[in-house]
Order: C-alpha cells, then structure tokens, then sequence
C-alpha cells in the first residue's frame, strides 16, 4: 500500500521523475505491521527503489541485537531481488543514529561464553566477524547503495555509511568515531573503510583517535560526503531523485559498475583491468548496451528504454 501511495505522490517535471513533497513524506513512514523487521522499516517510493529506514526513533536509531541481524537478512534479500536496482538508506526522528545500543549489546561483549582464556577470546572473535558482517553485506550487494544522513551519525553509524556507495547529509549533520571514548578500537568497518572514503591518513588519524566531531561542511570538503542539502526533506528529495536516475539505467551496467568499483579499490591497476576484461568478456554481450546506444543516437533519455529484470 506504501508503494501505491508514494508513486501516486511523484510528479513527471521535464521528462525527469521528481519527488513530490508527498512522496518524500511518505518515505518516512513507519512501515507496514506485517513487516518482518523490527529494527527497519522498508518501504518502496518508486519503481525499482528500495528505501531502508533504521527505524528506532524513540532510542535515536541506536543499533540494538535486532538491528546487526536484520541489516544481513534485508540486504541479502534486496541482492537477490529482481525489482531493486537502487537502495535509498536513512534514519527516522530527529537524527540517523546514535551508533551501538550499548544497554542491549554489552552481554555479548562483556560477558562472552567460554571456559578459558582461548575460548572466551574464540567466542568474542565470532561474535565481532557477524558483526562486521552487518555492513560488510551492504558493500556485497550489487544494488547501489546511497544514504542520507541528519543530525548525529555516530560510532557505529560512521562503519555503515562508509560502506554506503554514496553519501548526503543534511546541512546540521556531524560523524564522529566514538569507539576510543568508550575504551575500544572501531572494529566493524570504519578503520579500514574511512580512509580509502576520504583519502587523508592523517584527517582519519585525527578523527578515530580523538573523537572529535566532523562537521557538514568539512565532511564535504574531506569526501566524505558529495552533497550537503539545507534539510532531511530537502535531502530525502534529492535522494530519491538520484536513486532514479540510477535506477532507469541498465541493471547489467550499474551492478556491473559497482562490483568492479569495489574490486579495483582493493587491488591494484592491473588487477583491476584484467578483472574488468574479465568481467565484460560476458557482459558486453547483453541487449542493454544496443538498447542504449540506440537511445543516445534517437536523443533518447534512459528512461525511455525498457530494460530486462536481472
């Protein structure tokens, strides 16, 4: 019913599908009572868009047990789902998240199971790697992923977005690294990811080591994010309408995109071409690429073409 109402709410402005105020509103909806998720809420603004709502307002979206698996278990169905070809990420209230709910978490952490020394560390090892998992999944997935963030985003918060493959926030938004105040390393994604996001050792030395806060402007300028938008309404709008034009390009090209953008940020140059002949050997021979050469000579935008579910 959500999606029916969301798409009823779009309005077609210069060939270009743009979200109406309605449209946006309703993005932030609390979900359906049937849903399977507690922590999430899930909701579908327009065709082949898949919009995630962490969706603990009352607790500022803070990362509860619930929460680390119902992450894997929406992504790795949204991988499989032929209808998304884009997700849109957010938080519902006043900020996208506070980072780990240490009340329901720290029995995990704190009172780990085992009889000796080797087995306690053995049980807290897999419990830190299902946990990485949580955002390791939403990097995995071949759907582009782009999250919108407002207010806080912390700790936990920081090891998600930059797993994210594009970020916007709003212009009251800040990121901090909260692990050391705390009395831990990041341990779920941050310290690996946040430097290749933003490129400078040093700014990433900075913010995991002290904890500061990073501000809008500066998450701008470093690249941690691409757009500041004046408000989350403002944001969610831009979201949806970059998730759209994503979504009305071939599905072989974009999944095809990220999976070798991924791969080649952890490789080297060589790898990554011989990756990429590889990986085109095959894809190269789908219909997406003379549907849209045709398109471009006839002046045609993307959205006109009809491309095949994958």
């Amino acid at each position: 019913m959500l999606s029916v109402i969301v798409r009823s709410a779009l309005t077609k402005y210069r060939g270009l599908w743009v979200p109406s105020q309605a449209a946006v509103r309703a993005m932030s909806s609390s979900g359906s009572p049937g849903s399977p998720y507690t922590s999430l809420a899930i909701s579908h603004p327009a065709e082949s868009i898949t919009h995630v709502e962490l969706n603990r307002p009352e607790k500022r979206n803070a990362m509860n047990r619930a929460f680390w698996s119902e992450m894997v278990t929406c992504f790795n169905e949204i991988a499989e789902d032929p209808d998304c070809r884009v997700v849109v990420v957010s938080g519902a209230g006043k900020i996208f998240t506070a980072g780990i709910d240490l009340m329901d978490m720290a029995s995990d952490v704190l009172q780990p199971e085992g009889d000796d020394v080797a087995r306690i560390s053995w049980n807290i090892r897999k419990t830190i790697t299902k946990y990485q998992e949580t955002f390791s999944v939403i990097e995995k997935c071949p759907k582009p992923v782009v999250v919108a963030i407002h207010g806080a985003c912390v700790g936990g918060g920081v090891d998600l977005i930059t797993a994210c493959d594009i970020r916007l926030c709003t212009q009251d938004a800040w990121f901090q690294v909260k692990e050391v105040d705390i009395g831990l390393a990041a341990d779920v994604g941050t310290l690996q990811r946040l430097p290749k996001v933003i490129g400078s050792r040093s700014l990433v030395n900075e913010l995991a080591l002290t904890a500061r806060r990073l501000y809008a402007d500066e998450a701008k300028s470093c690249g941690l994010v691409s757009r500041v938008f004046a408000d989350k309404e403002a944001m969610m709008a831009g979201a949806l309408e970059m998730a759209g034009e994503i979504a009305c390009r071939s599905p072989v090209a974009v999944q095809g995109t990220k999976i070798n953008l991924v791969y080649s940020r952890d490789h080297s140059v060589a790898e990554g071409l011989d990756y990429m002949a590889s990986w085109n050997m095959g894809m190269l021979q789908t219909q997406d690429v003379m549907k849209s050469a045709q398109a471009s000579m006839e002046k045609k935008s993307p959205k006109a073409i009809a491309f095949s579910k994958l």
